[in-house]
């Protein structure tokens, strides 16, 4: 029998993040989740008068179709994804995870056939700009064992970070924030190794509360393209192509990456050498999840973690805080504030914003854990 909450699961992403409505077209795209939950999510769409297309994937499968790209290969599967894709009035990624290293013994040159023919066009320039979407984990003992919990414990842990933070009321709290973004002009980062200036003059702002990802509770906009001055240190791990980046550094001269280090100097380097875009930034956001304290590994949580930010290489979001970058990338790399990490400030316009993590501006306190609207 199928666990309850996966009923709970469903309808926030059939009825809240995507809002499904009769008639409409959604693709249903998942990698490791169990089928019990892929027919509970099937069956709402349905209740909700929607339209479902299903593609499971799996993550031994793909590894055969990465470790076997050519131009040939990945230019053919991208077309038929791509004619799918344009069809869709909505799409819901369901991405669990079998093995987070399962990928790291394919040459970079294969996966960034992948990144650049595929995932680019069909997901970056198609999908986001054009669809109603939401992307999420599903819970592994994969996941528990990142997260350093029992896989009981993370998947109470998950469940609630996903169904029980009252998605409409923590919406409304953004609001003064984002306006007080959209006025600003200029951004200074400090932190241990960090020292960092760029303008978003200009650039939109935009919330995330629960429509495009679960778990969210990000706002986000983009630097000037060529605005980045300064250095970054991020203190979170994060693992691309299959292995475990930490201790990245990047130093920024003109919007350009300069400088990158690593624990594995050349494998940042490659990543980063993608296409052009790969080493400007495509995104800046602040996180403040009340329930996400501690990163796992795991971006779609990591990003979102409570005094946190993260700080994108690559593509900015077609359409939506666009600074005009364009890359077969987007690397959200994240930097926590907290005083257990370290602390930090965040300053816009010369105003102090975020001091340790905790925001001190009267437009951004609502968004500190206590004060957010949470069942």
């Amino acid at each position: 029998m199928a666990d309850p909450r996966y009923l709970d699961l469903a309808r926030v992403l059939v009825r809240y993040s995507t809002e499904i409505k009769p008639g409409e077209k959604v693709l249903v795209e998942t990698t490791n989740v169990p089928a019990e939950f892929v027919a509970v999510l099937v069956q709402e769409i349905c209740d909700a008068g929607g339209l479902p297309v299903l593609e499971m994937k799996d993550q031994l499968v793909q590894r055969k179709l990465f470790l076997n790209a050519t131009e040939e290969r990945i230019k053919f599967i991208a077309g038929i994804e791509m004619d799918r894709m344009k069809k869709m009035d909505a799409y819901i990624g369901v991405r669990g995870v079998f093995n987070a290293k399962e990928f790291s013994d394919i040459p970079g040159d294969r996966m960034s056939l992948y990144e650049k023919l595929w995932m680019g066009p069909v997901h970056l320039e198609e999908r986001v700009p054009n669809t109603k979407w939401v992307v999420l984990r599903f819970p592994s003992p994969q996941m528990a064992q990142m997260a350093k919990m029992s896989y009981e414990a993370f998947s109470d842990f998950y469940f609630q970070v996903c169904t029980k933070v009252d998605w409409a009321k923590a919406s409304k709290a953004m609001d003064p924030a984002v306006a007080f973004i959209k006025k600003a002009e200029r951004v200074h980062i400090k932190s241990p190794g960090t020292d960092l200036k760029f303008s978003i003059k200009g650039i939109d702002v935009q919330k995330c509360d629960g429509r495009k990802n679960i778990p969210d509770l990000e706002i986000y906009t983009a630097p000037v393209r060529d605005s980045i001055e300064g250095v970054i240190q991020y203190n979170t791990p994060s693992t691309l192509r299959g292995f475990t980046f930490e201790n990245i550094r990047f130093k920024f001269s003109k919007g350009k990456i300069v400088e990158a280090t690593a624990n594995d100097n050349d494998r940042i380097n490659d990543i980063l050498n993608t296409d052009e875009g790969a080493r400007y930034i495509g995104e800046f956001a602040l996180g403040f999840h009340p329930f996400i304290s501690e990163p796992m590994d795991d971006t779609l949580f990591d990003e979102k973690i409570r005094g946190s930010l993260h700080f994108t290489p690559g593509n900015a979001y077609i359409g939506e805080a666009d600074n005009g970058n364009r890359s077969a990338i987007h690397w959200d790399l994240v930097l926590i504030q907290t005083p257990e990490k370290g602390g930090g400030e965040i300053y816009f316009d010369d105003v102090l914003i975020r001091k340790d993590g905790r925001f001190v501006h009267e437009a951004f306190t609502a968004l500190n854990p206590e004060n957010l609207q949470v069942d």
